[in-house]
C-alpha cells in the first residue's frame, strides 16, 4: 500500500512542476478527493448508497471537487486544481490529467431509464481546463482536449480535441509519442491537419500588407531635385 502511495505521488510529481516533494502532493485536493472516492465507491458496490452519498458530500465540500460514488477510476488519476464534476457512470483509465473546472457529463434519457451516460476515458488522457466531455462516448488513449472544448462525439487514439463544437485534429508523431503534454493542447506546436494555425496565417498576411504599404510609399514619395553645378559664363 505504501508503495502504491509512493507511486501515485511520483506520476503527479512528473506532471506537475510545482511541488517540491511529495509532502506538498499530499495536501492536493486532487489527491484528496480520489482517496474520498475510493471509500464512496466501495460503499456504492456494497448498496450502501446513503452513506457513499454522504462520502462523496463530505469530500465535495473539502475539495470543490464532485465524483459521483458510482464512478469507475482508474490507476494515478491526477486532478489540478479541482472545481471538476465526474458523474456517475463516468469510467477513467490510468494515468489520466484533469484539469481544472472540467465536466465529465452525461446525458438525459428520453425514457427516464438509467443507464450509460457519461464519458469513458482511455489511458493517459489529458482534459484541459473547462474542457466539457458530455454523453457516452469514448476518449482514446493518450487523446487530449483542449481548453474549453466541448467534446460530444468519440474521441480517436491520440487526437487532439478544439473548439465549440471541438472538432478533431491529427497530432504529429513525434508529439503523440511524449510522455505528457501539459494543459491538454500543445503550446506552439501544429494543431491543425495541414500543419499551420489561423494565427500563423494571419500574421503572414499582416506581414504581407506592410511590405506592400512600404513598397507602396516609396513609388509615390518624390524623387529629390537634382543637384547642378554652376559654372562661369564667356563674355
Amino acid at each position: 500500500m505504501f508503495d502504491s502511495l509512493i507511486a501515485y505521488l511520483d506520476s503527479i510529481r512528473a506532471r506537475d512542476p510545482a511541488p517540491r516533494s511529495r509532502w506538498e502532493i499530499l495536501l492536493y485536493p486532487g489527491l484528496w478527493a480520489v482517496a474520498f472516492h475510493r471509500v464512496a465507491h466501495w460503499l456504492f458496490e456494497a448498496e450502501l448508497y446513503f452513506l457513499a452519498r454522504l462520502v462523496n458530500h463530505v469530500s465535495r465540500i473539502l475539495t470543490a471537487i464532485d465524483i459521483h460514488p458510482g464512478a469507475k477510476i482508474g490507476r494515478h488519476l491526477f486532478i489540478d486544481h479541482g472545481f471538476t464534476v465526474i458523474g456517475e457512470t463516468a469510467e477513467i483509465g490510468d494515468n489520466v490529467t484533469i484539469y481544472q473546472c472540467v465536466t465529465l457529463g452525461g446525458t438525459n434519457p428520453a425514457n427516464g431509464v438509467p443507464g450509460k451516460r457519461h464519458p469513458t476515458l482511455c489511458d493517459n488522457v489529458i482534459l484541459g481546463s473547462g474542457a466539457q466531455v458530455l454523453g457516452p462516448i469514448t476518449v482514446g488513449a493518450r487523446a487530449r482536449v483542449g481548453a474549453n472544448a466541448v467534446v460530444t462525439d468519440d474521441v480517436p487514439e491520440g487526437a487532439t480535441m478544439i473548439g465549440l463544437k471541438a472538432r478533431s485534429t491529427l497530432v504529429p508523431v513525434e508529439t503523440w509519442l511524449k510522455d505528457f503534454i501539459p494543459y491538454g493542447t500543445p503550446c506552439r506546436e501544429p494543431c491543425e491537419p495541414d500543419g499551420g494555425s489561423r494565427v500563423d496565417e494571419l500574421e503572414a498576411e499582416v506581414a504581407t500588407l506592410k511590405a506592400q504599404v512600404a513598397a507602396l510609399i516609396a513609388r509615390e514619395a518624390p524623387e529629390p531635385a537634382p543637384t547642378s553645378t554652376r559654372r562661369g559664363s564667356r563674355n
